[in-house]
């Protein structure tokens, strides 16, 4: 008995993962609820820990351009992953799409079945944006208005929220009453406009291996996860294309 006890414990040190690591990955904002749901599907599969930092792309490129420790950086664009690799912050050759975003319009008062005419005739005091300098979304938004020829009508009833987080919160609290938000923020939700594609530039959202996550292998580990069938089938699921 007490050898087949040893063997029975040594069988189970095979099977649970050696040497788990957490990965520290920092997740622009629009992406925080697919984040949370692919956090529980990577630890079991890897074994591997995830520990997340949410907030708006320009936000976080700034934090890990001053030293903050994050290992993996998924961004709302495609210029800041490839600014890492050029700067010294990101690894080359590990850049890669990981998700195109779309962008909404979003209200919990008004009928929105025509956002391009509810914007046009202007019947609402405040237009929640994402701050357009450190938010994809926000600069798409920014786009879309100017495209529509509504920059003078509409600039005076902005309200800017830190990241499109905020943004939502500005619609769901009635600080706002419309508000551009990520579509994946409303999947299922009524009061939803998605905004025509050809209106701003295409979302590309990129993902890119850190220096400081280089040897670390649940970094590694989190990016090759991000790829496969289980991680995509979430995301496509939350409103997103993959290429």
């Amino acid at each position: 008995m007490r050898r087949l006890g040893a063997a029975l414990a040594l069988a189970g040190l095979i099977s649970a993962p050696t040497h788990a690591e957490t990965v520290h990955v920092a997740v622009a904002a629009n992406f925080t609820a697919v984040a949370e749901q692919l956090a529980p599907l990577f630890m079991a599969e890897t074994g591997h820990d995830v520990s997340y930092s949410f907030g708006a792309t320009g936000l976080l490129y700034t934090q890990l351009s001053q030293g903050a420790p994050f290992e993996v950086l998924l961004a709302a664009d495609d210029e800041r992953p490839g600014r890492a690799v050029a700067e010294g912050f990101g690894v080359a050759g590990t850049v890669f799409t990981y998700a195109i975003g779309a962008l909404a319009l979003y209200s919990t008062s008004l009928d929105l079945s025509d956002g391009k005419g509810v914007l046009e005739a202007g019947n609402f005091d405040k237009v929640a944006i994402a701050d357009p300098a450190t938010a994809p979304y926000g600069r798409a938004a920014q786009e879309t208005i100017e495209a529509l020829g509504l920059t003078d009508a509409i600039t005076p009833k902005l309200v800017t929220g830190e990241s499109i987080s905020q943004t939502l919160q500005f619609v769901e609290s009635g600080n706002a009453e419309i508000g551009f938000v990520a579509a994946s923020q409303v999947v299922g939700k009524s009061g939803v406009w998605l905004v025509p594609a050809d209106l701003h530039e295409p979302i590309r959202q990129d993902a890119v291996l850190l220096k400081a996550g280089e040897a670390n292998p649940a970094a590694t580990a989190f990016l090759d996860f991000l790829r496969s069938d289980a991680a995509v089938a979430v995301i496509e699921a939350s409103g997103y294309v993959i290429e």
